[in-house]
C-alpha cells in the first residue's frame, strides 16, 4: 500500500466526481489540490445542471398537484409566479450547496484554486487563475474530471438568445408563450415539464420512435400519456430540418413522414436544445502527455480509472457514458483509493439512471429491451400501482415496478420503476443487484405499508405468484 502522506494529488474539475475524489484524498491524508473554474466546488451539476433543474421541477410539481386537487374537492386559485423570486430561490438554493462544498474544502484542508488548469507535462501544470495571475503546479498524481457540455447540432446554430442549451433554460430568463424542446431525452423532459408548468405550450421533437431511448416502452408509456396533457405536441420520427429567425421568434421547419404539410413549420417563441452532452477532453496540453482519447471524444482508462499515462487518472464524463453525476463521484473514490494502492476496481453490479419528470422514471441493471437485443431468458415480474394502497391514497396509481429475473436462479438482474418518486425507490433495486439478491430475498423482506416501496416487494411475490394484491397463477 501506498505511503499517502506524501502523495500530491491534482484534480482538474470540481464537479460530483472531482470533490468525492478531493475529499476522499484528503481524508486518506494526501496533499490535494482542486481547480476549477467556478468560485466553489460543485460543477455542471451543482451550478448549471442536477440541483437547480430539481429546484424546479419541484415547483412544477407543486403547480401540478395544485391543479389536480380538483379531483379531490379543493381549488386554489390560479398561481401568481414571480419569476425574479423563483429565480432567486433556485440560485439560493444553488449558493447555499456549493457554499457547503467551500467550507468542507476548507476543514479538509484540501487547496481549492479557482482557475483552467493546462498541462506543461505529465506532472506538472500551469494554472491559469481567476484573478489572471498563473501558478505552476506539480504533482505525483492527477486525477482529470472535466465533466461534459451541452452538444450542438451544427445545422441548427442560430445567434439568437432565443436559442437555448440546458444552460440557457436553467437560467429562466422568462416565461415564454411557446417553446420548442428539440431531443426527447432526459433533460429535454425535465426543463419542458418546468416551461409547460409554468404556463409554456410545449412542443417536443423525438427523432426516434419513443421518448427517452434509453428506457423500456412500458416505464415510458405511463410518462408520455401525461405528457401528452401537460404538452401541446410531441412530435416522434421527425427532425428539425433547420431553425432561422422570424420576427419575435424562431421559425423551424420540420422533417417527418408522418406530419401533415401544415405542421411543417411553425414559430415559437424560444427554441430549448436538448440533444446530449459532450465530454470536454480538449485539455490544453494534454497532448504532452501519453493520454489516449477515443474516437468519441472520450479519454480511455482502466477499471481502476488510470489512463495510458501512469501520473493521470481520469473519472466521470469524459471517460464515457452514461454521464451521470452518482457514477462520476464513485469513479472519483475508486481513482484515490487505487493511487492510495488499494486493491479496487469500478466494476459496478447496477448504474441507476433517473428521470425526475413527472411521473418519475428509474432503472437499474438489465432492462427489458437489452435482454430481447441479447437473447437472453428472462422473467418479467411487474406490479401495477393500481393495486397499491399508497399510490391510490396519493391519487397517482398510473406507475409500476418490475423485476427482471432469471428464472433458473431467481436472481434479481434488473429493476424498473415509473411513478412518484420512482428515483428514490429505485436504490432498493440497486442493492438488490449488487448483494445478488435472489426474488424470495426480495420477497421476504418486509416493507412498511402503505408504502411505495411495497411495490417492489408485492413484484417479487409477483413472480411467486403470491402477490396479496394481484391474482397470478402460481409458478409451476
Amino acid at each position: 500500500m501506498t505511503e499517502t502522506s506524501s502523495l500530491r494529488i491534482a484534480i482538474a474539475g470540481g464537479g460530483p466526481g472531482g470533490y468525492a475524489a478531493a475529499f476522499l484524498a484528503a481524508d486518506l491524508g494526501m496533499q490535494v489540490t482542486l481547480i476549477d473554474p467556478e468560485v466553489n466546488p460543485g460543477g455542471v451539476c451543482l451550478y448549471r445542471g442536477c440541483i437547480p433543474s430539481k429546484a424546479l421541477l419541484h415547483v412544477a410539481k407543486l403547480i401540478e398537484e395544485s391543479q389536480q386537487a380538483k379531483n379531490w374537492g379543493i381549488e386554489f386559485p390560479k398561481p401568481n409566479i414571480d419569476l425574479a423570486r423563483l429565480r432567486s430561490w433556485k440560485e439560493g438554493v444553488v449558493k447555499k450547496l456549493t457554499g457547503g462544498l467551500g467550507l468542507l474544502s476548507k476543514q479538509r484542508h484540501v487547496e481549492y484554486i479557482q482557475g483552467r488548469a493546462a498541462f506543461q507535462n505529465s506532472t506538472t501544470l500551469r494554472i491559469s487563475k481567476a484573478d489572471a495571475s498563473e501558478v505552476v503546479l506539480s504533482f505525483d498524481r492527477i486525477i482529470l474530471a472535466t465533466g461534459s457540455r451541452p452538444a450542438i447540432i451544427p445545422a441548427l446554430r442560430l445567434d439568437t438568445p432565443r436559442l437555448m442549451d440546458s444552460t440557457g433554460g436553467l437560467n429562466l430568463e422568462d416565461i415564454p408563450g411557446s417553446l420548442l424542446v428539440v431531443g426527447g431525452g432526459y433533460i429535454g423532459l425535465e426543463l419542458g415539464s418546468v416551461y409547460a408548468a409554468l404556463g409554456t405550450r410545449v412542443t417536443v421533437v423525438e427523432m426516434l420512435p419513443g421518448l427517452l431511448p434509453g428506457a423500456d416502452r412500458d416505464l415510458v408509456l405511463p410518462l408520455h400519456k401525461r405528457l401528452e396533457k401537460m404538452f401541446e405536441a410531441i412530435l416522434l420520427n421527425t427532425t428539425v430540418a433547420s431553425l432561422r429567425e422570424d420576427g419575435a421568434g424562431i421559425r423551424a421547419a420540420f422533417a417527418g413522414a408522418s406530419l401533415q404539410e401544415k405542421d411543417r413549420e411553425k414559430v415559437f417563441d424560444r427554441v430549448l436544445v436538448s440533444v446530449g452532452r459532450k465530454p470536454n477532453s480538449e485539455i490544453p496540453g494534454l497532448e504532452t502527455t501519453q493520454v489516449q482519447v477515443g474516437a468519441r471524444g472520450f479519454i480511455e482508462v482502466n477499471k481502476q480509472l488510470r489512463t495510458a499515462d501512469p501520473s493521470i487518472y481520469a473519472i466521470g464524463d469524459v471517460v464515457g457514458e452514461p454521464m451521470l453525476a452518482h457514477k462520476a463521484s464513485h469513479e472519483g473514490r475508486t481513482a484515490v483509493e487505487a493511487i492510495a494502492g488499494h486493491k479496487v476496481a469500478f466494476e459496478p453490479a447496477a448504474i441507476p439512471a433517473v428521470v425526475f419528470t413527472d411521473p418519475e422514471v428509474a432503472w437499474c441493471g438489465l432492462t427489458e429491451t437489452l435482454a430481447e437485443k441479447e437473447n437472453r431468458e428472462i422473467t418479467v415480474a411487474k406490479f401495477p400501482w393500481g393495486a397499491s394502497g399508497r399510490a391510490v391514497t396519493l391519487d397517482r396509481p398510473e406507475g409500476m415496478t418490475k423485476l427482471i429475473i432469471d428464472p433458473q436462479t431467481e436472481r434479481v438482474l434488473g429493476v424498473g420503476i415509473v411513478g412518484v418518486g420512482a428515483g428514490e425507490l429505485i436504490a432498493e433495486g440497486v442493492l438488490a443487484i449488487e448483494m445478488a439478491a435472489l426474488a424470495s430475498d426480495v420477497a421476504m423482506t418486509i416493507h412498511p405499508h402503505p408504502t411505495l416501496s411495497e411495490t417492489v416487494m408485492e413484484a417479487a411475490e409477483v413472480f411467486f405468484g403470491t402477490s396479496t394484491h394481484v391474482f397470478r397463477p402460481k409458478r409451476a
